[in-house]
Order: C-alpha cells, then sequence, then structure tokens
C-alpha cells in the first residue's frame, strides 16, 4: 500500500507552499516523499518535483493552439492527462514501493466539484497502483472574516467532499495570518466546528458590506444555503500555520488516521486495529508511527521554516 494526500483547494490559499513545507516536515520525520506537480500553470516550483505535468503538458501551449482561456486550458490539461493516464502511472512506478505522495493540484475549483477529470485521474491511480489517498482541501483562513465568503467556502467544501468521495480534511490555511484582517464574529472554534449558522446569518444581514443579503428573496437563499450545510453535518475544519511544526504535527496526525497510514506497520487482530481506531489521537499516531526520536527539534524546525520564506 501506498500512502499519500491530494492538495486542493482555490487559487492563493497556500496548495504550492503546503506541499513544500509539509514534504520537508515529512522528511524529517524520516518518509521518503516524492511531490506530484499536477498543475500545468504553475511554473515556479519551490519544492524538488518528482513528476511534473509539464512534460506532458503545458498550459501555455494549449492556451495558445486551442485558443482557450486559464480555465479552459486547465479543464482541457486535465481531460489530457486522464486520457494519458498510463504516462502517469509508469512515472509513479520508481516510487510506488516506499515513497509518501504529495499531489499538487491546480486551483481551478471547478475541477473538484463540477468536472469528472480530476476525479476520475485520482480513482483510476487508486485502483491501478493501489493508493491510500486522502483529500487535502485548503481555505484561506481570511475568509472567516467575511460571512457570506465563508458560507461560499462551506458550500465548496461540502460540493468537493461528495464529488471526490475520498477521505477528507478541510483546513483553514494560513491562521496566522487571519488577524490581520480585523476582528472575528465569535470565536475561531464557531468557525471550525461550523457551529450554528443562524447565528452567522443574523450577523449577515447586519454587515454594512453584505446590504444586498438583507434583501427578502437573498435572505431565503441564504437560509436555505446554510440549512444544506447543517443538514448535511459534513464540514469542519482543521487549522494551520505552515510555520508552527506543532500545527503542521497535529494535521499529519490527522491525515495519517484518515488515510491508514497510522496503522500500515501494525500486524494484529481486528480487535486491536478497533481499539487504535478509537483511540486518542496523540496516542495511535506516536505508538504506530514510531516518531517519537525522530520528532524534529526546534533547531532543525527553523531551519526548515527559514528555507521557506
Amino acid at each position: 500500500m501506498v500512502f499519500g494526500q491530494v492538495v486542493i483547494g482555490p487559487p492563493g490559499s497556500g496548495k504550492t507552499t503546503y506541499c513544500n513545507g509539509m514534504s520537508q516536515f515529512l522528511s524529517l520525520l524520516g518518509r521518503k516523499v516524492a511531490v506530484v506537480n499536477l498543475d500545468p500553470a504553475n511554473d515556479a516550483l519551490p519544492y524538488e518535483c518528482a513528476i511534473n505535468i509539464e512534460d506532458l503538458i503545458k498550459l501555455s501551449d494549449v492556451m495558445s493552439e486551442h485558443s482557450l482561456g486559464p480555465n479552459g486550458g486547465l479543464v482541457y490539461c486535465m481531460d489530457y492527462l486522464e486520457k494519458n493516464i498510463d504516462w502517469l502511472e509508469e512515472k509513479l512506478k520508481p516510487f510506488i514501493e516506499d515513497h509518501y505522495l504529495l499531489f499538487d493540484f491546480p486551483g481551478q475549483v471547478e475541477l473538484f466539484f463540477l468536472h469528472s477529470n480530476a476525479r476520475s485521474v485520482i480513482n483510476k491511480l487508486i485502483k491501478k497502483m493501489d493508493l491510500r489517498l486522502t483529500a487535502v482541501h485548503l481555505i484561506d483562513a481570511h475568509l472567516c472574516c467575511d460571512p457570506g465568503k465563508y458560507v461560499s467556502a462551506l458550500l465548496l467544501s461540502l460540493s468537493t467532499m461528495l464529488h471526490l468521495e475520498l477521505p477528507h480534511i478541510n483546513v483553514l490555511s494560513k491562521i496566522d495570518l487571519i488577524e490581520n484582517y480585523g476582528n472575528l464574529a465569535f470565536n475561531l472554534d464557531f468557525y471550525t466546528d461550523v457551529q450554528d449558522l443562524s447565528y452567522l446569518q443574523y450577523h449577515l444581514e447586519q454587515d454594512p458590506r453584505s446590504a444586498k443579503y438583507s434583501e427578502p428573496a437573498n435572505r431565503k437563499l441564504t437560509k436555505e444555503l446554510c440549512d444544506v450545510i447543517d443538514d448535511f453535518g459534513l464540514v469542519n475544519f482543521s487549522t494551520l500555520d505552515i510555520q508552527d511544526k506543532e500545527s503542521v504535527g497535529n494535521l499529519v496526525k490527522l491525515i495519517d488516521k484518515s488515510n491508514g497510514y497510522i496503522f500500515s506497520s501494525i500486524d494484529s487482530s481486528a480487535v486491536e486495529f478497533s481499539k487504535i481506531a478509537a483511540a486518542p489521537l496523540d496516542w495511535d499516531y506516536y505508538r504506530t508511527a514510531e516518531v517519537q526520536e525522530k520528532y524534529m527539534k526546534d533547531d532543525e524546525f527553523a531551519q526548515l521554516t527559514s528555507r521557506m520564506q
């Protein structure tokens, strides 16, 4: 079994920075990491790229040859990758035995809640190469400062979860910068746990920036959308400061539990597996991943973050 992450999220949410920081963090934990760039628009990679989609197709070539804009060009590139999935499978074979995979996908959100090509690529890799992947969906934390944008982020997260059908972790990235955008209307827990959205609707109506939401028709639509989110009850968020070792470590623990990495080194009965799955997160992470001695020291992490800045 091969484990890894599918890193997705809107433009500017920090996907490439995340892949850079996460690959270095996991390397310091003793894992061999291969980063796969599947974003044909990302031509300035800060990390060492094991596989690059630009070796197969380039967005600039697609746009000029087919007279497409960036969005249409990215859809074309994903369709082309799906039809040439054998190319990606062949490239991945050298890393299958002993590497942890990070897939850096484009930031065009339609690819993950509307179009089927990206999902098809992921599903084919899972079935043919026996991958165990978790979708890590990054949302810029500053959206919490605007009730309307926060509701939109919730809808995007829910739609993406339902569309991809993968183990899924939603992450509020750049949490260390959230205070730069003003005070939150509620405690941070309200936004991470997605608590009673009726309070948010009231705040939305009172916000002068959102006057249009106070109109009767828009108020009803907002209520219906919030009810859909509440009825599914699927969306919540973890937080991430990529330069804080505790923050990154806590997220790694969640990901390892969701894709089954914490069970990979255990040879035991179903009863033992159940005990581990239900146990506190810290206990099963340190017991099964065996990273107590490898867990990075402060000076090592300082060197990592200084390289990322």
